[in-house]
């Protein structure tokens, strides 16, 4: 499963008020007269945030989605939001994807309710189906705290993500956690457009352990991993991912997962089959 998360808006933003302070008092004002929000329960007191969420940021990211879909022969993409609730932003986030699907080879949920609506279920069926053999990808949306709860039930169902920030954070930490944390997570920031790309792992730095020799290396080097496969050094990737899951069958792990391997000595035995490869 590989998440598409935009990571320059949503609460991420960092536009926050402090409790009590003249800032959020003024907002709240502002709220109260010009917008006439008077559903904060506790105004006095309540520290604020807001939530930008853009058609540009969102498509830009669905955009990207659809195009690693295609490349990598990806059969379904999926918008994970809550805009059940947060009708604007979230549920704008989900409109404007479905805008972007139809730039695409796709057969979407809303085309499949449309079809058993008027015409039942059986066909509707038939012609995802024929959609999918013919070569289309099949999108579909799902609320976050649903999407949650099925990707622990039901993680063969999903293939490309595509969110909002907050929602990735979570979405992100949840998988890696079914395959063995964080320490084998990789993560990328890419702009398509210009080109540039940082990959890093997504634990950060964990300065708590530096120079211990017990980190556990493959969330960097599949992280890597995904920067030589950006390059188009396809090979190198594979064999990167040949030698990982070898040390993985044969019980060569870091303490992290149950091994008792140091950092160094997990990079030797990787070393040590890519050079008899």
């Amino acid at each position: 499963m590989t998440i598409f998360r935009e990571n320059t808006e949503d609460i991420y933003a960092g536009i926050e008020f402090a409790s009590e302070t003249n800032e959020s008092h003024n907002l709240l004002k502002f709220l109260e007269k010009e917008l006439n929000v008077h559903s904060i329960r506790f105004p006095k007191t309540s520290a604020l945030g807001i939530k930008p969420v853009s058609p540009e940021g969102s498509k830009r990211l669905v955009n990207v989605a659809f195009e690693y879909a295609l490349k990598m022969n990806k059969k379904r993409v999926t918008f994970v939001h809550k805009g059940n609730i947060m009708k604007f932003t979230e549920g704008g986030f989900r409109n404007w994807a479905y805008e972007v699907a139809k730039e695409y080879p796709t057969f979407t949920k809303l085309e499949y309710d449309e079809i058993k609506n008027e015409r039942g279920s059986l066909q509707a069926e038939n012609e995802k189906k024929a959609a999918l053999k013919s070569g289309k990808i099949y999108v579909d949306d799902v609320i976050a705290d649903n999407f949650l709860q099925q990707i622990i039930l039901n993680p063969e169902n999903f293939e490309v993500i595509a969110t909002l920030n907050l929602n990735g954070d979570y979405i992100s930490d949840a998988l890696a956690a079914q395959v063995g944390g964080i320490g084998i997570a990789p993560g990328a920031n890419i702009n398509y457009k210009s080109g540039h790309a940082i990959f890093e792992a997504t634990h950060g730095t964990a300065p708590d352990i530096a120079g211990k020799n017990i980190a556990n290396p493959s969330s960097l080097i599949l992280s890597g991993v995904m920067m030589f496969e950006y390059l188009g050094w396809q090979e190198v990737a594979e064999l990167i991912k040949i030698a990982l899951s070898f040390s993985f069958r044969n019980g060569n792990l870091t303490a992290d997962l149950g091994g008792k391997l140091s950092t160094s000595k997990f990079s030797d035995v990787l070393i040590d089959f890519i050079k008899t490869y």
